[in-house]
């Protein structure tokens, strides 16, 4: 539209008039409200030039040199300049006032946006064949203006006419199909600008926001009407006009527009008819085999395997040679057997019920994972495939695909994500249904998080189990959640091959170019119900009855391809038979193994880690004196540039208060903390923190970020500055998401082993919103996956009136998810506390010491196996002066303890003591210090179990009896039915073979973790201490 008003604003220089004009039709405003037609003179661009200025040249002063110039013209036309002589002809002639000034010719080539007036002279149809010069009608600037509409209106919303739907029912109330409209557009996309039979064949300029003509400048609204059907009306329908770069805009336009782009080769519509085959090949044989078995296969949507080829294809071409994927159960086993290639044999025998041969409880053959490198056949180019394990949590398995495969970019060096991408499958009623598909999203931009692009391929069947889209989504389209990032939405027909290869292949180039994300939604049906066993027709009889009557997409394309000749009958049925002959014979192969082996199905291989390693030998996790004092300083000092960089007055304070511990030999929670990570990093272990609010600290207590005050992003590290050969350290906040976030990070300690990946929740309430990642996939990931993880959660923990949610990290939930026996006492040893480990599912400890926390974070590296360590961390404990440890109690030699015995007067004299209490975390200083109040240092011993799951037997069995005439206790501020009590009961009863009991002292029964007022909460504390220190 800005186009043709600066075209008309060149051809007609007539300033003076405008404010007079009436504003309602743009041409007949612009030329002159109260004449529709005008005289306009064209002139072709000549190469000579003119001095004289083209603005408006009469005022007052100039009247007497006019005169004079007018009668020297009269006297001889030639005496004057030609644009005298062309103004005072006119002005003869009778022009009207302002209408005479003619600008004379330019040697400037047209500006941007602008054409010479010749150029129109084609487009002004038969009746203004004499434009140049003659009368131009209005109606031909508004039609110009309407063709550029309609363009911009197809490629905005051609998509809602677009033939997606392979039963026809999507449209079947909204629009004729493509081949009803005989290019004629639909009132839905051009809205009011319909144009008559008439004008279909006028000729139009192409504006530059468009590519349909190719090398055409200029089309008739008819064939431009034919092409935009044909590029956004058939099977493929495309959102991205939402997309605010002009660039992204035009390369989507010209890879859909571009005449003749669809068009492909023999061979490759030979490769998609094989590809079609063996996937629709593979679920017709499992069917055969095990007709019973629900399998959540992929009939109805089998062009997805050819798809997810295409898209590696062209993927590996661009460079890629790692893809991480993650998918939903249906079409899980195709995937597996036809675009990795895993062996037949290893998919066969899980149909079978045989014993495993390794560790673990296992999990459904449509959950599991696989690992495979292999040869990329088209592109020849070697591609690592790995398929994420998951639950039936549909969508939660996202985060961890993104976590996964930005570890693998990272230990790449891969920092544009050329190299790594991740490739998400989707349902279409979990794609919108499923909030964390929302909160992955908002990770894909985040420098800390970004995997430089997703490739989102949405396998639609246009229902979600039992329930109809309708009732499922408020949003037009299921894809709707991908628009929060500017993602291009590629709606494609599933029974169009040839289209839907395309939009991969877009797809693909997509990622490559720009590294953002990208969706295809192949709009398909389900063949079956949700399962092979289950009957859709109680809920969805209209839609089954329609899929009966469906040819399969394989028989349409071979009967398509048979009729343009690519190939023969016979051939069809030859590629068919050959695909036959290799499943039946990996059959007969399957059926001679005896045991399934969960390691074939490991997504995340750890080469060389376990190899050669003692299974039950701790490294140690004490370090020289030497080491500490070097990481103390260099936290406790300011940037090496500090005359430049301006840190806050407090955080001044801070490093002051450090510098002064690590003199006096002490660390508090932070600095303890700092030097495990920096010891950890001088060894060459990378860690990455990551959680809401970590660089600093929910507590204010971290500080590993510090901030220039007066210069904006300015910012330094002091754990990146230690040693110059050290492993990198990343510290980053995250999106305020716990569910994404955890997922994340979990699948980022999944790709190496020799790093340690902490999350931290702003406060340990919070961690249930990730629930189902811990539920899942951290305690229970390694029994149904043999997938080990060293992931360390860090949850803020403790009562201290602050309310029902700051004040419970649900210590009771992963204690009450261990794996360890409550009734088994595990033989002693030497090697007692290792075995422990090594044999339960994750480790669940509450450290009241600086030095215990440094330990065991050191000692998650050291173990030469990877558990998951649960941790609840302190919050007055941070600046608590009690809570501090000498550098004594972490050097060489030391190391962590799973319980601290009393070491006060009540220790030297065990046989008097008369009460035994055991606690774990903050309410030990709570009960000190009661103690000491009540100068009952020599009756009361307290002890501390800092390492709650797996239960140190062996160490409670041994306190208990020094302290042989003391009743014993246990001591929590948690709630009865909350805490560690339920889990330490039963185990302390199992240590002490029921020789004495173990009473109960805390807090009674309660549904609310913790009180809201204050005073209650005081209250509560005091019965707790008088209830624990009665004798």
């Amino acid at each position: 539209m800005y186009r043709a008003r600066t075209v008309l604003t060149n051809l007609v220089p007539l300033a003076s008039l405008i404010p007079r004009a009436a504003p309602d039709r743009f041409a007949s405003w612009i030329l002159k409200s109260d004449h529709i037609l005008c005289s306009i003179t064209g002139t072709d661009i000549r190469h000579y030039s003119s001095s004289v200025a083209t603005e408006p040249f009469l005022n007052g002063s100039s009247s007497a040199y006019v005169e004079e110039m007018y009668n020297a013209w009269l006297a001889d036309p030639k005496s004057v300049h030609v644009s005298w002589d062309s103004f005072f002809r006119n002005s003869s002639a009778g022009a009207a006032p302002g209408q005479a000034y003619q600008a004379p010719p330019s040697l400037a080539e047209p500006g941007r946006n602008q054409l010479p007036i010749t150029s129109l002279a084609p487009l002004l149809g038969a009746a203004g064949a004499p434009a140049l010069g003659g009368q131009v009608n209005e109606k031909v600037i508004d039609d110009h203006l309407a063709v550029q509409a309609i363009i911009r209106s197809y490629q905005a919303r051609g998509h809602l006419v677009s033939e997606l739907d392979p039963l026809g029912i999507m449209y079947a109330d909204l629009h004729s199909t493509f081949s009803d409209r005989k290019g004629k557009p639909h009132e839905i996309v051009v809205r009011k600008y319909m144009l008559e039979e008439g004008d279909m064949d006028r000729v139009f300029k192409l504006p530059s926001t468009t590519f349909i003509g190719g090398k055409e400048k200029a089309l008739s609204l008819r064939e431009i009407l034919s092409r935009l059907e044909n590029a956004y009306c058939r099977h493929i329908g495309v959102e991205f006009m939402f997309i605010n770069s002009l660039e992204q805009c035009n390369w989507i336009r010209q890879k859909l527009e571009t005449p003749g782009v669809m068009e492909i080769s023999s061979e490759e519509k030979r490769l998609i008819l094989a590809r079609l085959t063996r996937a629709t090949g593979f679920e017709a044989f499992l069917a055969r085999k095990w007709s019973s078995e629900k399998r959540f296969g992929l009939e109805g949507c089998e062009i997805l395997i050819p798809a997810m080829k295409a898209v590696i294809d062209k993927s590996t071409e661009l460079g890629v040679e790692s893809i991480v994927m993650g998918m939903p159960h249906r079409g899980r086993l195709n995937v597996l057997a036809n675009v990795c290639r895993k062996p037949l044999e290893q998919i066969f025998t899980q149909f079978a019920a045989l014993e495993a041969a390794d560790d673990g409880s296992g999990d459904v053959k449509y959950h599991l994972g696989t690992y495979i490198e292999r040869l990329n056949r088209v592109t020849n180019k070697n591609i690592r495939l790995a398929v994420v394990a998951n639950p039936s949590h549909l969508e939660a398995v996202d985060p961890i695909v993104q976590g996964k495969t930005r570890a693998e970019q990272f230990y790449r060096g891969d920092g544009e994500g050329k190299k790594v991408m991740s490739l998400l499958l989707h349902g279409d009623a979990a794609f919108c249904g499923q909030g964390i598909v929302y909160e992955t999203f908002h990770l894909s931009d985040l420098p800390d998080y970004t995997t430089h692009g997703t490739i989102h391929i949405v396998v639609n069947n246009q229902i979600g189990f039992t329930t109809d889209p309708r009732h499922s989504r408020s949003s037009p389209y299921c894809t709707d959640v991908a628009r929060v990032v500017n993602a291009p939405i590629f709606h494609v027909n599933s029974d169009d091959p040839e289209a839907v290869m395309h939009v991969c292949k877009i797809a693909a180039e997509w990622r490559a170019t720009f590294h953002k994300d990208v969706v295809i939604d192949i709009v398909s049906y389900r063949r079956n119900g949700h399962n092979e066993i289950d009957e859709p027709m109680f809920t969805q009889p209209l839609m089954y009855r329609k899929i009966k009557t469906t040819p399969h997409v394989l028989d349409k394309y071979s009967k398509r391809l048979i009729e343009e000749g690519v190939v023969t009958t016979e051939e069809v049925k030859d590629v068919r038979d050959k695909y036959e002959k290799i499943c039946e014979e990996s059959y007969l192969n399957a059926r001679k193994e005896t045991h399934i082996k969960y390691k074939d199905w490991l997504d995340s291989p750890w080469s060389g880690f376990f190899e050669g390693k003692d299974p039950l030998k701790v490294s140690p996790t004490g370090v020289k004196e030497d080491t500490l004092v070097h990481i103390g300083k260099r936290m406790s000092s300011p940037p090496p540039n500090a005359a430049e960089f301006v840190i806050h007055k407090g955080i001044e304070r801070i490093l002051r208060s450090r510098m002064e511990m690590v003199e006096s030999r002490t660390v508090d929670w932070a600095l303890g903390e700092g030097m495990a990570f920096g010891s950890l990093l001088k060894e060459g272990i990378h860690v990455r923190l990551s959680g809401q609010d970590v660089e600093r600290g929910t507590f204010s207590h971290r500080h590993h970020v510090l901030h220039h005050q007066l210069v904006d992003k300015a910012t330094y590290r002091p754990l990146c500055h230690l040693y110059p050969d050290q492993g990198p350290y990343t510290v980053c906040n995250s999106s305020l998401s716990e569910f994404g976030v955890l997922g994340f990070e979990l699948g980022y300690s999944m790709t190496n082993p020799n790093a340690l990946v902490c999350w931290e929740a702003q406060f340990g309430d919070f961690n249930n919103t990730a629930q189902c990642i811990i539920d899942q996939f951290i305690s229970s990931g390694q029994a149904k996956w043999v997938r080990q993880s060293g992931l360390v959660m860090l949850n803020p923990h403790g009562l201290e009136g602050m309310g029902p949610e700051h004040s419970s990290a649900r210590l009771e939930r992963f204690l009450q998810m261990s794996s360890d026996d409550p009734d088994y006492f595990p033989p002693e040893s030497e090697e007692f506390a290792v075995r422990q480990l090594h044999d339960i599912n994750w480790i669940v400890a509450n450290c009241s010491t600086p030095a215990n926390y440094f330990h065991i974070l050191r000692r998650q590296i050291a173990l030469p196996f990877r558990k998951p360590l649960i941790l609840m961390t302190p919050k007055s404990l941070l600046r608590h002066p009690e809570a501090k440890s000498s550098f004594d109690e972490m050097t060489e030699n030391t190391q962590f303890l799973r319980v601290i015995p009393d070491q006060g007067p009540a220790s030297q004299n065990p046989s008097s003591v008369k009460k035994l209490l055991f606690c774990t975390g903050k309410v030990y200083y709570d009960l000190k210090k009661a103690r000491e109040e009540r100068k009952l240092e020599g009756d009361i011993a307290i002890s501390r179990v800092e390492q709650i799951s797996p239960f140190p037997y062996d160490l409670i069995k041994k306190e208990c009896a020094k302290y042989s005439n003391a009743s014993l206790a246990w001591a929590q501020e948690e709630a009865k039915n909350q805490g560690s009590w339920t889990y330490v009961q039963p185990r302390f009863h199992t240590a002490l073979s029921g020789s004495r009991d173990v009473s109960y002292v805390g807090r009674p029964t309660a549904a609310s973790p913790a009180t809201g007022s204050k005073m209650q909460h005081l209250k509560e504390l005091n019965a707790l201490l008088d209830d624990a220190l009665s004798l």
